[in-house]
């Protein structure tokens, strides 16, 4: 029989350790470590996002119970009170840096989205975490709430969040969506919360397309409309001009009016996009797709520990997300490496309920049996 290291050890291959060691140098303050490591630290709330630990005494537990393992992961055994400093006194800029060294690896192999065209596809939303405002008195949201929002720019391209954005939870959502720089030429699809006329222009002129829906108070002139295929439940194709006093002035470029009804629900919708080529129908098909970043949102917060947190500091609490991410992405590119038509939840699963056993990775993912040597029942007999 062949002899293989954990799953948990062949998952972490996928991270080279030199890259991750030489961003912790360049994010590393306060005095060095003596036994201790940001590694460790890694290796310890990884373990807890995929094994679905949710507290400090059940991770260091859970770890402990694998300490003759620690040593082929290259990690030592970290008490409570260190892993609770480290997350409080560490940068959690290192996850950040890490982040986006997995996001170029799995932007090298992920596979293309599910439309025709060729622009580049993204969905961009919002989520609020909700924190205990008595907690963690850092993250003022409301009297007697606490929040933070996670803002998250989803590319249809393997449905990973490419833009990533952390910020407190007063923050209006189009503050941080003004400041993310998509590449040209790409389709961005928004809700109302993103209502922005300026910023409406500000995409147009970058040659970046968007899709949303229209204000139902929003003042225009139609000046030209188009053909419709009423049997696929488009009602209209227009250009407008905006004519309200304010908008005329903030978004003077005519823009693409397109009226639809949902054949299942019945509800009808308006949107508005400065794309003039795509067909009707795939504009409303793009703004359906939208729908894949509110389940970005639901997967991560059912399957990864962003809601309840073993630190109450701010560092802490971002470095746990931050960790999070990176173990989405690592599951991604796996998923992406792989080939394989399971989806994220049967990955995380299998690796759940078989972190530390010794057996070929990608055997499990492909759902090969397990060859344990058989038993010599005459060896048994003796003994």
């Amino acid at each position: 029989m062949s002899h293989h290291n954990t799953v948990f050890s062949q998952l972490l291959k996928l991270l080279p350790r030199h890259e991750f060691e030489s961003l912790a140098k360049q994010h590393h303050s306060g005095r060095s470590f003596r036994t201790a490591s940001r590694w460790s630290q890694f290796v310890t709330m990884a373990m807890a996002q995929l094994s679905g630990r949710s507290s400090l005494r059940d991770i260091v537990e859970n770890i402990s119970a694998q300490t003759h393992r620690l040593y082929h992961l290259g990690s030592v055994k970290l008490s409570r009170s260190n892993l609770s400093r480290i997350n409080e006194a560490k940068p959690y800029s290192l996850y950040e840096a890490l982040f986006e060294k997995l996001l170029k690896r799995c932007q090298s192999v992920a596979p293309q989205h599910n439309f025709r065209f060729k622009n580049p596809l993204y969905s961009l939303d919002a989520s609020t975490i909700d924190l205990c405002l008595s907690v963690f008195p850092w993250a003022d949201f409301r009297t007697t709430k606490g929040a933070i929002k996670l803002h998250v720019g989803l590319n249809h391209r393997g449905f990973f969040p490419e833009f990533v954005t952390i910020t407190e939870g007063k923050d209006h959502d189009v503050t941080v969506g003004r400041t993310l720089n998509f590449p040209k030429g790409s389709i961005v699809a928004i809700d109302k919360a993103y209502n922005d006329y300026a910023w409406y222009k500000q995409l147009t002129d970058k040659g970046i397309f968007f899709v949303t829906r229209l204000k139902s108070n929003a003042k225009f002139k139609v000046i030209c409309r188009r053909e419709v295929l009423k049997d696929k439940g488009l009602s209209c194709d227009q250009t407008i001009e905006f004519t309200g006093a304010q908008t005329s002035k903030k978004c003077p470029t005519p823009l693409r009016r397109i009226g639809y009804r949902d054949p299942i629900s019945g509800k009808r919708y308006v949107f508005l996009t400065n794309n003039f080529k795509l067909s009707a129908k795939t504009i409303a098909d793009v703004y359906k797709a939208r729908w894949q970043v509110e389940l970005f949102f639901k997967w991560i917060k059912q399957n990864l520990k962003i809601k309840s947190f073993i630190g109450t500091s701010k560092n802490a609490v971002m470095t746990q997300i931050w960790i999070a991410l990176c173990i989405y992405l690592l599951i991604a590119f796996l998923k992406f490496q792989s080939k394989l038509k399971k989806s994220m939840q049967q990955i995380l699963r299998l690796l759940h309920l078989n972190l530390f056993e010794k057996r070929d990775l990608m055997a499990l993912l492909r759902g090969e049996p397990h060859n344990e040597k058989p038993i010599n029942i005459y060896q048994l007999a003796l003994i």
